[in-house]
């Protein structure tokens, strides 16, 4: 995989297909790979760069504090670096949250701008959820075995765990063929999201932007929909009825379709 020098980390990237520039940026935990289901599709399209943030994946995880802000700037970085001038942004749950950041700060870097399962600012309900995974992590002492365990069952409804318990198994055993995310850097990744606040900063997004949900999220549920699309103003909003968290995998061919069709709109 290509690597490139972005502030004080090496970013570790994949880099797929044709056409104007789309960044993808990945969830909690994740690396580029999350994306597969998409870029498949996507890179019929669009040049795809799906990227490890920092602390995940290939890409390095020093000490410190980590925030959405810090992961928007280090995605800018990356753009500077590889020269691409403007890019079309997706990113799912902490990747719509680092896009908004990266919108707000560098409206000139984003073209269109796609939020899904994503949240303006960290309400209690989510801390006390993340805050359940640190300590699942912590207690087994591995980031991909909490996310089987912690995180899928909030992921996915549970009449997909019923109608179809070996893609759930496929997903699990997707994740723990992955480069293993240490706790640590799960630990700092995952107070990036308790801290996230962008309420402030979506005012400040001047690229046409798709907001999705989950109808079944718990998570980032609908209670975040009209605080978004009223204050992002060129924004339209879709829900996935039969989802949750995660309808990146919950229904590929929907999710792909009604994505693909926003993003080829606001494309040349």
């Amino acid at each position: 995989m290509p690597k490139v020098k972005v502030h004080d980390i090496t970013m570790n990237y994949d880099q797929q297909g044709a056409g104007e520039p789309l960044i993808l940026i990945p969830y909690l935990a994740a690396d580029h790979a999350c994306y597969a289901f998409q870029v498949a599709e996507y890179a019929k399209h669009f040049i795809c760069f799906s990227l490890d943030l920092r602390g995940t994946g290939e890409t390095d995880k020093p000490k410190g504090r980590y925030s959405t802000e810090l992961f928007a700037d280090d995605v800018a970085a990356f753009m500077q670096a590889l020269g691409i001038q403007k890019a079309h942004v997706t990113g799912l749950s902490l990747g719509a949250a680092t896009g908004m950041w990266l919108a707000a700060k560098y409206p000139d870097k984003v073209k269109s701008l796609s939020l899904h399962s994503g949240w303006p600012k960290t309400d209690s309900f989510l801390v006390t959820v993340v805050a359940s995974w640190q300590v699942i992590a912590k207690a087994l002492g591995s980031v991909p075995e909490m996310v089987a365990q912690g995180i899928f069952p909030w992921c996915f409804t549970p009449e997909l765990y019923a109608a179809k318990p070996d893609y759930i198994q496929s997903l699990a055993a997707f994740v723990r063929s992955r480069p293993a995310q240490p706790v640590e850097a799960f630990i700092q990744q995952s107070n990036a999201v308790i801290a996230h606040d962008a309420e402030a900063q979506l005012g400040k997004i001047k690229a046409p932007t798709q907001i999705t949900f989950g109808r079944h999220d718990l998570l980032t549920s609908t209670r975040f929909a009209d605080r978004m699309k009223s204050t992002i103003k060129r924004s339209e909003v879709v829900i996935f009825e039969e989802c949750s968290h995660a309808p990146i995998y919950e229904n590929v061919e929907e999710f792909n379709t009604k994505t693909l069709a926003f993003l080829k709109q606001h494309a040349a």
